[in-house]
Formats: C-alpha cells, sequence, structure tokens
C-alpha cells in the first residue's frame, strides 16, 4: 500500500532543461540579475517582492497595453489593491495572439460532443470567428461594461462567445445548460445581461435534454436582455423557438470575414471586469465575483506556464462543464499557443473508459481529472494503458477535491510509469490555484508538490500563528493579481469583506482566509483535507473530512461516502457518517464495525463516527462536490430549499434521504 509522502516520480534532466519555468529562471538572471538556487527561492522572492516578480512577469510575456502602467500595486492591503494602474490591456487579445504565428492548418481546438464526432478548429478559423461574433454584438449595441451570458454546453461556439464578448469589452458569465431554471436567474438577474446565448439542449449519458421551455423561462425573467443568439445542439436545423429578438447562430456568422489587421481589441483599464464568476450557490444567493482583464491575464500566463508547462504543441483537455470555473482556464490555455479539447457529454459514456480513449484520439499531453473520476476508474477495474495510446501524455492534473495516495499511485500503476502527476487547488474566487504544481520538482505520494509563485500562502492555526506539519486554515497574507476586484451589486464590498476577510490580519491589515484546511510541510510540500467550514470537530480536535474519506473508501463493500459533525447546545456534537454501498453488499452491524475499525486503526479514535448510515446516494453539486455543508444545515433543522440549491446539484433527489432523516430521527435530538 501506498504510503502518504512517498517518493512516486522525480523529473529527469531533459524534462527540466526543457521546461518553462527553466527557461523563465534563465531570463531572470540574464535580463534581471536575479539568480535563484531553487523553486523555494523563487517562491519567496515572489511573495516577499511582489511588485518586482509580477513587473517581471508582464516583461517576460510581452504583455500588449495602449498606455504603460504606472505602479504594479499601489498598497500592499487586502481587499482593494490595485494592479498596474494606468494599462490598457485585453484578455482575448492574448488568448488569440498565437493566431498570426500559426500555420494554417495548426489546431486550437479539437471537439466532440455526444451528437458530434470528434472534429479540429486551427487557430485562423477561430480568430476569424471570434472577429465576426465581436464586430456583430458592436453592431447590436453592446458596448464595455455590457454583460453577455451564456447557457450553452462545452462546445467551440461558447468559447467564440466568449472570447468575442471579451474582445469588445463586454462582462462574460456562463450557465452550464444543465442547471435549473431558477439556478440560471438567480445568476444572471443579478448582472442584467444584454445579449445570451443559448442552445436548443444537449446530450448526457445517451440521453437527450430539451432546454427550449427552460430558455423561455428564462428569458421571461430577463427584462434587461436585448437579443438572444441561439444555436441548435441537438438536432441541426431544427427551427428556433418564437422568442423575442432572436438571432441564430448562424445568421450571426453569416457577415464578411473580419481581417486580423483591421480587427480592433478594445483595450480596457485594469478595473475593468472581464467576467463574473458565481459560487457553487449551495446556501443563498449565489456571490458575483468579478475578475479584470489585467488580473487574470497576468495570472493565467503564470499558472499555465510555469505550473502546467503548457507551450505550443501541447494540448490540454480537461472535462469541465461551461457552469465551472476550471472551463474558462481550459480555454486559458491558448495563452501558451497550446490547443484545447472541448467535450461536452458524460465521462462515462458509453463506457467509463471513454475520456481515455479521448485523450488517445487527440494525442492529449496533458489530462485533467477529478479524485472521484479516479475512484471510478479503479473500483471499475479499468487500465487504460493496456488499451489505449497514450505515449503523448505527459502530465495530468487532478483537481475539484483532496487527493489522497491512492489517486497518485493509481496514476502510475494504471497509466503511465513516467507521468507528472500533479494535484493543484483554488477556487472561483480567484478563478486559479493557490497551491499546485512545478515541473522541476519531484512528485510525492497525496502531496501538492508546491505553494505557488505569487501566493503568499501559509497554515494558520485558530490563534493565527503559522503551523508546519500541522492542519490548519489556508491564509494568504500578500495581495495577488487575480483577487476578486469586487462582487457585483455588492454595496460597500460588505458580502466581499465577510466572506475571506473578516477572521485574521496581520500588520498589513486583512488576510485573506479562503476556507480550506491545509497541512504545509518542512519541504514545502501541501496537503488539502477539505473545507475548513465542513470541520469534523471531535473533543476540540479538528479533522478534515479527506481523512475519512481516505480510510472508508478503501474498504471494498464501500462506493462513496460523506461526513458530517453537527455542533448542538451545551457544547455537544453529533457527527454521522453516511456510506453508499457497493452491488450485492448489505449494510450489516460487522460493516459497522468494519468501518469504525478502519478509522480507528488508520486515523484515531476521534476520527469514528457516533453512528454509520446507509444511503442509496451522496448528494454532489454539479461540479462534483460533495454536499457536507448543506447535509449538515439540514440536520440541524434548516428548511431543506434555504439549506441547498436542487438545481445546482448533480443529484437532487439524494436530498430526500437526509431530509426525510432530520425530521423523523431521534438519534441525535436528545442532545438538544
Amino acid at each position: 500500500m501506498v504510503v502518504e509522502g512517498e517518493l512516486l516520480w522525480t523529473p529527469d534532466v531533459d524534462w527540466v532543461r526543457n521546461s518553462n519555468l527553466t527557461q523563465h529562471l534563465a531570463w531572470l538572471r540574464n535580463c534581471r540579475g536575479k539568480d535563484f538556487e531553487d523553486y523555494d527561492a523563487l517562491w519567496r522572492w515572489s511573495v516577499r517582492s511582489p511588485e518586482e516578480f509580477w513587473a517581471a512577469q508582464w516583461d517576460y510575456f510581452d504583455v500588449l497595453s495602449d498606455t504603460p502602467y504606472r505602479q504594479v500595486l499601489d498598497r500592499c492591503v487586502m481587499p482593494g489593491a490595485k494592479w498596474f494602474e494606468g494599462s490598457r490591456v485585453n484578455y482575448a487579445e492574448h488568448l488569440l495572439r498565437h493566431e498570426s504565428k500559426a500555420g494554417a492548418d495548426e489546431i486550437a481546438i479539437q471537439h466532440l460532443t455526444e451528437t458530434r464526432p470528434l472534429a479540429r478548429m486551427s487557430w485562423h478559423e477561430l480568430g476569424r470567428q471570434v472577429r465576426i461574433v465581436a464586430t456583430q454584438l458592436r453592431s447590436m449595441g453592446v458596448k464595455p461594461g455590457d454583460c453577455v451570458v451564456s447557457y450553452m454546453p462545452n462546445v467551440p461556439e461558447t468559447a467564440i462567445a466568449m472570447m468575442a464578448t471579451a474582445a469588445i469589452g463586454a462582462v462574460w458569465s456562463s450557465a452550464a445548460p444543465e442547471f435549473g431554471v431558477k439556478t440560471v436567474i438567480e445568476r444572471f438577474s443579478q448582472i442584467a445581461p444584454k445579449v445570451l446565448f443559448a442552445c436548443d439542449g444537449y446530450r448526457f449519458g445517451g440521453r437527450s435534454f430539451s432546454r427550449e421551455i427552460e430558455l423561455c423561462r428564462i428569458v421571461e425573467a430577463l427584462p434587461s436582455l436585448e437579443c438572444v443568439i441561439w444555436l441548435p445542439c441537438m438536432e441541426p436545423g431544427v427551427s428556433p423557438p418564437e422568442l423575442p429578438r432572436l438571432m441564430t447562430w448562424t445568421a450571426v456568422l453569416d457577415h464578411p470575414d473580419v481581417p486580423r489587421e483591421q480587427f480592433r481589441y478594445e483595450r480596457v483599464a485594469h478595473d475593468h471586469p472581464l467576467w463574473v464568476l458565481f459560487s457553487s450557490g449551495t446556501t443563498g444567493l449565489p456571490k458575483a465575483i468579478v475578475h479584470s482583464h489585467v488580473g487574470m491575464l497576468i495570472e493565467h500566463l503564470k499558472l499555465l506556464h510555469f505550473h502546467m508547462n503548457l507551450k505550443p504543441g501541447s494540448v490540454m483537455l480537461f472535462y469541465s462543464t461551461t457552469g465551472w470555473m476550471m472551463w474558462n482556464a481550459l480555454i486559458a490555455a491558448l495563452l501558451t499557443g497550446s490547443a484545447v479539447v472541448l467535450y461536452d457529454g458524460s465521462p462515462m459514456h458509453p463506457d467509463p473508459s471513454f475520456l481515455w480513449k479521448l485523450a488517445a484520439d487527440t494525442r492529449a499531453t496533458h489530462f485533467g481529472a477529478s479524485p472521484t473520476f479516479v475512484q471510478i476508474m479503479e473500483k471499475a477495474e479499468i487500465k487504460p494503458s493496456e488499451t489505449f495510446d497514450l505515449s503523448a501524455l505527459q502530465g495530468v492534473l487532478v483537481s475539484g477535491a483532496p487527493s489522497t495516495p491512492e489517486t497518485f499511485a493509481w496514476f502510475y500503476r494504471a497509466v503511465k510509469p513516467d507521468l507528472w502527476v500533479t494535484s493543484q487547488s483554488g477556487g472561483t474566487e480567484i478563478c486559479s490555484g493557490f497551491v499546485g504544481a512545478v515541473p522541476t520538482l519531484p512528485v510525492y505520494a497525496g502531496e501538492i508538490q508546491t505553494r505557488m509563485l505569487g501566493m503568499d500562502v501559509h497554515a494558520w492555526n485558530d490563534r493565527g500563528h503559522e503551523v508546519i506539519d500541522e492542519v490548519g486554515e489556508l491564509v494568504v497574507t500578500t495581495p495577488f493579481p487575480s483577487m476578486p476586484i469586487y462582487f457585483w451589486n455588492d454595496v460597500g464590498g460588505k458580502r466581499y469583506h465577510e466572506s475571506y476577510f473578516d477572521i485574521f490580519s496581520n500588520e498589513n491589515g486583512a488576510v485573506w482566509r479562503h476556507g480550506d484546511f491545509i497541512k504545509l510541510n518542512a519541504r514545502g510540500g501541501c496537503y488539502i483535507y477539505g473545507r475548513s467550514d465542513s470541520t469534523l470537530n471531535r473533543h476540540g480536535v479538528r479533522i478534515g473530512t479527506a481523512e475519512i474519506y481516505r480510510a472508508v473508501d478503501q474498504l471494498p463493500q464501500i462506493a462513496d461516502s460523506l461526513i458530517v459533525c453537527c455542533e448542538l447546545p451545551g457544547g455537544h456534537f453529533f457527527m454521522p457518517l453516511f456510506v453508499r454501498l457497493k452491488p450485492d453488499h448489505a449494510f450489516t452491524p460487522d460493516l459497522v464495525k468494519q468501518i469504525a475499525s478502519k478509522l480507528r486503526e488508520d486515523c484515531s479514535p476521534r476520527h469514528v463516527p457516533d453512528l454509520i448510515y446507509a444511503v442509496d446516494a451522496v448528494p454532489y453539486t454539479l461540479t462534483g462536490k460533495k454536499m457536507e455543508i448543506p447535509v449538515r444545515k439540514i440536520l440541524m433543522g434548516w428548511p431543506s430549499e434555504k439549506a441547498a440549491s436542487r438545481d445546482a446539484m448533480m443529484n437532487p433527489e439524494s436530498l430526500d434521504w437526509f431530509i426525510n432523516y432530520a425530521a423523523e430521527t431521534d438519534d441525535y435530538k436528545w442532545r438538544t
């Protein structure tokens, strides 16, 4: 059995020499007079001298701006720090920058859905369509600062619409078509969009889902809309719905080509909004998180070059829906000259190995997956290396939830022994990562390689003291460019401040508290232990949920699990564990004893739950995260409609068991 922290991979000399990071270190030495003995020294400089570091990134990537910036950072405070004041840049212009150097047939996007065969789009065709759509949006009266939204699947047209929107300085926001009407309206009504890109439906797992009725209800609820641009995804040629001011995608593209040299990108100020991303919406009205062009541009250039090692010739495949920030990060790979793979459909259809076939067919060099996906692969006994040609594959990005040592080991055992397996952790709030991968460092089982450049990440205990080799709160103590510039309609920034800055502070003021548990070891490696707001508190000891899942999920009878801890009056706690069994296994007293014994032996007696229950399904958000917090709130008496948004769930019916249990049980209410 693999042990946490066990060395699994070391980069060879050629890999290190050819990495983007090594090339950047040479540039810093030759052009800045900065010589760093190792990555840790480089990281320390990046967070202790943020103005120097980010100015170096600006020059290294030759950022295009109408005017020079007056200063890199106006003041080292959070929130409110201003980056690159005086500059005027455009994010989409940099996304398409490689087009001018690309060969006539060089591929930018490979794409596939359950209704469309695998196809490819060149850089030149991508740029051509973006310029046409951007020109059409301008002709409709869309101006810088206006909002353009999407209710579209993960297809090239959605990426084109996003780039066209950003190209003219309008503000983009996206909802996946599997989102329910209420969820979409809760998001889009906050930002009063002028244009909506929408589809007729989507196909998932071999089933078709029409969205015509939902679309009509959404349009009716958004009086600010002046135009709906409609794309048939399920049935090409089908008649569009009867909606006022509707245009088809085909009609929008029916326009003369706009030569690259004649197209004008709207270069915007340092604080101009690029897009609005929404929190998962499991409770309350979703937070409308706004990022700037300049902040996301400089962060994504750093992230994708140095922490993902993407470059021209790379092919990035990451399974995502358009409602998750990873979709934005996937499209951002174009900044490096890489190609991206867009897939819309079930990752398990027609069989669980489908994404590996897609990786082989597209010659993917970088593959993105979640720990949940790996669990499915392992339980299904799938070994991609035995079936598919994955010789092009260089690296794997595991994201979306905490990874275990077993997750890492599975890739080396079942996919490829010489593989850069990485885990990264960040969030919608920054549309990037705090901790993640570096191609020049070794890989240890279950360990995130390091803190990312420019991210002054630390683990703090409850007293605000830094801890090493001990679980603490993930905090960031220095501003960084991809912080939200504000929340939409958040008067005075009250909600923004309450979300991240009302717990910790230092000599410079407020400190970013992200809401994750993290452990940093002496060599700089990182472990994420789940959300700190889903903390398990046992007799004053805080436990991350990932510790429980790692132990329980190793049992052959267990398909999935969820654990919560309810704080009760009088200082009492109730910590139940809910398990979903694999087929042909029964929930018996012996299994309960086996689970308790496993947790006691692998973890500690404090990890043993008060009670264990069998459930038909574990609730998940649409982005694949276990819904620990909503379940805890339901058990503590919250109305279900306030505890969780069913429209934001992958399996909304799974909540019913917990609602009924909370209403009927006396298992813990005697303590109240």
